[in-house]
Order: C-alpha cells, then structure tokens, then sequence
C-alpha cells in the first residue's frame, strides 16, 4: 500500500508543482527569469512529471493570459461562471488550448511572444504512443505495488493528471473561499495553506498581483512554491527581480 500511495502523491505534487512553476509563473507570467539552459531542464522535467497529460508550455501561456484578460466573462476560456459542471468547463478549456497547441487560431497580438518554445519535444510529447506509454508505466507500476484491485481507481487521475489540478484551480479558485480584494472578477483564495495545488488555489491574491511570485498575502496564508522559488534564486538557478512585486504593493 505505501509504495502505491507514495507513488500517486509524488506524482500529483511533482506534476503541479511544474505546472505552477515552469507553465504558469514562469511560460504565462515571466514573474522571474533563468538561462536558455534552465529552461529546456524545467521544459523536460514538466514533460516528465505531467507524462500522459503533459501541457503544451506556448498553448497553456496563451490561454491563461486569455484567461486572465477576460477573467469571469464570457471570453474566459475557463469560467465556472457559465458552466454547471468542471466537466464541461473544461472541455471548453480543451477546445481552446487545442486550437493554440495545434496553431489553429493565431492569439492577440497582446498575448503572443515570450512563451518557452521547443516544437520539437512538443512533437514527441504529443504523440499517442508516447502518452500511452505513460499510461501504460502508471499501470505496470500498480499491476506489481497494488494490494488490490481497489487501488486500481486511481490510474485515471494519474492518466489525467494536469486537466485534473486545472479543473481544481479554475472552478474552485473562482467558486469557492474567501477573498482579499476587490478585483474585477469572481476570484477566490480557496485554501489558507494550500498544500492540495502548492499556491494556486490563491487565485484571488494572483489576479489582484499577477506578476507576484508570491501567491500568498496574509500572515497566515502559505505558498510553498514561493519558497522553492526563492531557494532557486539563492542558488542561481532562476533571476528575481531587483524589485519584486509584491501581493502586498497591489493593496496600496
């Protein structure tokens, strides 16, 4: 049983932790900056870490920057707002990252540029083989770890994995909680330690803030990702700006 459980939290935290460091911080918002080098390592390790669900980095920073500019309306790509159900939020969700990933629609001018880039592992990452056989990783893992078949149930969230932490941000972060600000949509902070999506369910604090690094803005609100952040600077790894914009400066 342990093995099984330390394999499904290890994958759902590393998978959610590249999606909020490397796609959204870092490919929507460029809140820090790191080397040529840096970039394609994190590209790989979002790859790795999402598998069978892994997420375009251009396609995932265009449609948050959509979602960003037309927040709760009806341009958002993803609003619990008009929808009764995450699932259908999020296949409106999939139908337009479909039409980014595959270049069917060209974005606004204000959303374009700035995205990591690297078509090439896109290309591999996007083939039906290779997202089967993650698929078939995450069950050959069960087949020989799984006490019983119960544990089974499991697989389609690991399958899943990426729709899955952005169906818990997107309709949560903007249903559910409390809020810190008066922004201009029905953002909400859903968690006070939000140890579920490592800070992304700070979804009012983020669209008050949306170049902060930090998601968190009460004494007792807690971003673990930040402090990942701020480690890597320490080490060189990634660049903070000289001034960092703070959550706290949004409530001047």
């Amino acid at each position: 049983m342990l093995p099984i459980l330390f394999f499904f939290f290890g994958h759902w935290l590393s998978s959610i932790f590249f999606q909020t460091f490397f796609l959204h911080r870092y490919g929507a918002h460029h809140q820090f900056g790191m080397s040529p080098r840096w970039e394609r390592f994190f590209y790989c390790m979002t790859f790795l870490t999402q598998g069978s669900s892994f997420l375009v980095p251009r396609a995932y920073a265009l449609l948050h920057r959509e979602h960003h500019a037309f927040s709760d309306t009806d341009r958002d790509p993803h609003s619990p707002q008009f929808h009764k159900t995450p699932f259908s939020m999020m296949w409106q969700t999939k139908v337009r990252y479909e039409e980014f990933e595959k270049r069917r629609v060209e974005p606004e001018p204000r959303f374009a540029g700035n995205t990591p880039d690297w078509p090439e592992l896109d290309r591999i990452a996007n083939l039906w083989t290779v997202r089967f056989g993650f698929a078939a990783l995450y069950t050959a893992f069960y087949v020989v770890f799984a006490p019983s078949w119960v544990w089974f149930l499991l697989l389609p969230a690991h399958f899943l994995m990426g729709p899955i932490h952005g169906a818990i941000v997107n309709w949560g972060g903007h249903k559910y909680g409390y809020r810190n600000f008066d922004t201009h949509d029905d953002s909400r902070n859903t968690l006070p330690f939000d140890f579920v999506t490592l800070g992304e369910l700070f979804q009012n604090n983020h669209h008050k803030a949306g170049m902060s690094p930090d998601f968190a803005y009460r004494w007792f609100e807690i971003d673990p990702t930040y402090g990942v952040i701020r480690l890597f600077a320490a080490l060189g790894i990634i660049r903070l700006p000289e001034r960092e914009p703070a959550v706290q400066a949004a409530a001047a």
